[in-house]
């Protein structure tokens, strides 16, 4: 495939777009190197295309609108049964590329994939899911049935952290129910996305119905702006996703904006210890933290403020090592720049008084001194106004911090601006559904870690971490890449009764 590289390969290949079924060399004079984040090794460039390339991909994508909308349900379905299978077929040689381009462990990388797959397979289904509603006879003779239509092209902007998963969550969902599409990958880390693209063509996606281009904001802007772009799609940083949100809802599209976190798992002193002491630090530190749904926060509720020691304990016997190693638990950041942020929230925990109970700042891994690595890091002696917590760290940080009361525990979750996931551990019944009714956070988990949904239902999110009312995958984005359409309709024979003019708004 012609967007995939093997690490190791010295020859770096340039990343293409993909414009009305084509493979397509950018004409672009700015380009951005895809980097290794253990080793620095460049293993692509990857073009920022410039307008005309934008307006291209649109533009085929408009073209392609025009007949794809018409293709039988069943045509589409059969695609995306191809999909998953070639998704399966190739996820060991994707998930090698994707832990050498994005820094996690292959396990991770696996995983990555198989959440996006999980969304391409709901996609088959899209016979029912798609399905209208009739009312016969609602009046004399009339019947009133609603249609659920593709709206146009479409775009989806991704971010680094999934490069598999979130684009699995956007195109498929939008293809199969008749739009077409513009995909724009995260320029960090876009290899595994066009394995996953050229699967897409392979399965049988029509030239012009996936169209993909590269880019930084002013690729983002273009999309967000563009006249043919109905919806936008976007999950990323709480900036970048305001800023899409306000700006494409200006330009009269939809918008599904999914955005930053601050994740607590609240412990109450009766959850099942071992359990929860491994399920905070595999959510904590898992992927060096770079998911929207790690657990930042742990909030140890009474007597599980004892449970500190076995939690540090339990964070410093993890493995950090390059993603391709064997047994690698926490792998690199994805950038230097990430790194050094990462390592000033650290500083500034310190500063503002939290006490560091676990130091992964001065960690080094054999053979990959150049890598960006922090390790599982710490801190206890937190406060709410410390930035370590009003911020999100994105990193292999773990804050804690201590209360009395589940009560107190459900206020401070409340309080934060954040609310994309957060978890309750616990062996009490009653305990569970207070906290699940109270608290004002989208995504719930019952001593589950990181909450996140199987495709049957919807992604959710609240306040802070979301823009815009309907989610990414389940029934909800059925709804955000289709419109409604009413048809109210009587049939009349030559022998009907005449019933004369009718003045009123009444159907009789």
């Amino acid at each position: 495939m012609n967007a995939s590289l093997t690490p190791g390969q010295t020859k770096v290949e340039q990343v293409k777009l993909l414009i009305d079924g084509q493979w397509v060399e950018s004409k672009t004079t700015e380009w951005r190197d895809v980097v290794n984040p253990a080793t620095q090794q460049v293993l692509a460039r990857v073009p920022f295309a410039t307008s005309e390339e934008v307006d291209a991909a649109i533009a085929a994508g408009q073209r392609a609108f025009k007949t794809w909308r018409d293709t039988p349900i069943g045509a589409r379905m059969r695609i995306m049964l191809k999909l998953q299978a070639l998704i399966r077929e190739h996820s060991k040689r994707i998930a090698v590329v994707l832990s050498a381009e994005q820094g996690k462990t292959i396990a991770d990388a696996e995983g990555d994939i198989f959440r996006g797959l999980e969304v391409v397979e709901h996609a088959c289904s899209i016979g029912s899911l798609q399905m209208g509603e009739f009312a016969e006879n609602v009046a004399g003779g009339v019947d009133t049935y609603t249609l659920r239509q593709p709206i146009g092209v479409c775009a989806g902007i991704t971010p680094f952290n999934f490069p598999a998963m979130i684009p699995l969550w956007m195109f498929p969902m939008a293809i199969v129910c008749g739009n077409t599409f513009v995909l724009k990958p995260s320029e960090q880390d876009p290899l595994s996305t066009m394995m996953l693209v050229e699967l897409a063509l392979e399965a049988g996606v029509p030239a012009g119905v996936l169209n993909v281009v590269h880019g930084g904001k002013q690729v983002v802007d273009a999309l967000c702006t563009h006249t043919d772009i109905k919806a936008i799609s976007f999950v990323g940083s709480t900036e970048v996703g305001t800023h899409v949100y306000n700006l494409a809802g200006q330009h009269g599209k939809r918008v599904q904006s999914m955005m930053g976190a601050k994740n607590h798992a609240v412990v109450l002193p009766d959850a099942n210890r071992t359990q929860t002491l491994n399920a905070l630090v595999g959510a904590g530190f898992g992927a060096a933290g770079q998911r929207c749904m790690a657990t930042s926060v742990a909030v140890l509720v009474g007597k599980a403020r004892e449970w500190l020691p076995e939690l540090k304990a339990l964070a410093a016997n993890l493995k950090v090592n390059a993603g391709s190693e064997p047994g690698t638990d926490v792998g690199p950041l994805i950038s230097k720049r990430a790194k050094e942020r990462v390592l000033g929230l650290i500083e500034s925990g310190i500063k503002e008084g939290a006490t560091l109970e676990l130091d992964g700042r001065d960690v080094s891994v054999p053979g990959y001194e150049q890598g960006n690595f922090v390790g599982p890091t710490l801190f206890s002696g937190v406060t709410t106004d410390m930035q370590i917590y009003t911020q999100e760290i994105f990193g292999p940080v773990l804050v804690v911090l201590e209360v009395d009361t589940l009560d107190e525990a459900i206020a401070l979750v409340n309080r934060n601006p954040f609310g994309n996931g957060t978890g309750l551990f616990t062996q009490s019944g009653a305990a569970a559904r207070k906290f699940q009714n109270e608290i004002d956070v989208g995504q719930v988990g019952i001593n589950i870690p990181i909450p996140v949904p199987v495709p049957f239902f919807s992604f959710t999110g609240s306040r802070g971490s979301k823009l815009g009312d309907l989610g990414p995958y389940g029934k909800q984005v059925v709804q955000f890449y289709t419109q409604t359409k009413t048809v109210t309709s009587r049939w009349f024979d030559d022998d009907s009764v005449n019933d004369g003019v009718n003045t009123t708004i009444s159907l009789r």
